[in-house]
């Protein structure tokens, strides 16, 4: 009998630990008329339309240039300089494309004005060169990649600088849930998307309640994301899954890299972040 009544209480226990378990992953429903307009209605070119083989770095002027002129949407990543600007680039160490092994937080415009990126003649470009390439065109997915607890401010700088761009198409994606929570509370008419993958994977320096929490997308119900953007590769993990079948969530998937895969995600009603071909 008492053996009976301690399985009862571990039954109980697992269910509320399930529960709280798919809450903790809650976003707004994906709108019954599309996503958002036009928002819905592109792909977006990874990092802008490049092709290093072609003398076209990612994050350039040149891809984002491309992207914009050839119909398809792009995604950017947006960092603090030391001296505040808000600069384009993937890494927060700048070594793999421009060679100069400095974080970006470290680093001031001077320094940052006389790098070119992968060996081309193309500049390490800023967001306020970026934007009016994108207005009256296609839209942008941009991603704010925080470091050393700089949300807040990185997040207003990004959102004070696109309030001069009204005419410009835009979301907002970070893996950083702050982010998301700031722009929940401050911007809420701003469509804002929480990126994620499997951290356990991955080498970052995340503690083990990081990685599970980060992984499974636990502070959604804190921040409401308007869309899930996770890691293509990692597309059959639980998180995404019970995102999209229990919330009704939209989904982007990172990155896609063939015309088969961007076709199967399609007919799924997904949105896709394509690099290395042309997305019909």
């Amino acid at each position: 009998m008492v053996f009976l009544k301690i399985l009862l209480i571990l039954d109980l226990i697992a269910l509320v630990l399930a529960v709280l378990f798919v809450l903790g992953m809650m976003t707004k429903r994906k709108p019954k008329n599309g996503f958002y307009g036009r928002l819905g209605d592109y792909h977006y070119a990874h990092r802008g339309l490049h092709a290093i083989s072609a003398g076209i770095p990612e994050n350039s002027l040149r891809a984002f240039r491309l992207a914009a002129n050839n119909g398809f949407g792009a995604e950017l990543d947006v960092h603090m300089s030391r001296d505040g600007r808000l600069v384009i680039m993937h890494d927060e160490n700048m070594k793999r494309t421009t060679g100069v092994n400095a974080n970006i937080g470290a680093v001031t415009t001077q320094v940052l004005s006389q790098l070119t990126l992968e060996g081309t003649k193309e500049k390490v470009p800023y967001l306020e060169e970026v934007l009016p390439l994108f207005v009256g065109k296609t839209p942008l997915l941009i991603e704010l990649k925080s470091e050393n607890n700089n949300h807040v401010e990185l997040t207003r700088k990004v959102t004070n600088l696109l309030k001069q761009y009204p005419d410009l198409d835009y979301m907002i994606e970070s893996f950083d849930p702050r982010v998301l929570r700031w722009l929940k509370k401050h911007r809420p008419d701003i469509v804002r998307g929480q990126l994620s993958c499997d951290f356990f994977k991955e080498p970052k320096e995340l503690n083990i309640f990081q990685r599970f929490f980060l992984t499974n997308m636990l502070f959604n119900f804190l921040t409401k994301p308007d869309f899930i953007a996770y890691k293509y590769e990692d597309r059959y993990s639980l998180a995404p899954g019970l995102c999209k079948k229990i919330w009704g969530s939209q989904m982007f998937w990172w990155v896609v890299r063939s015309q088969d895969a961007a076709n199967e995600l399609m007919e799924q009603d997904s949105m896709i972040i394509f690099e290395g071909f042309a997305a019909k």
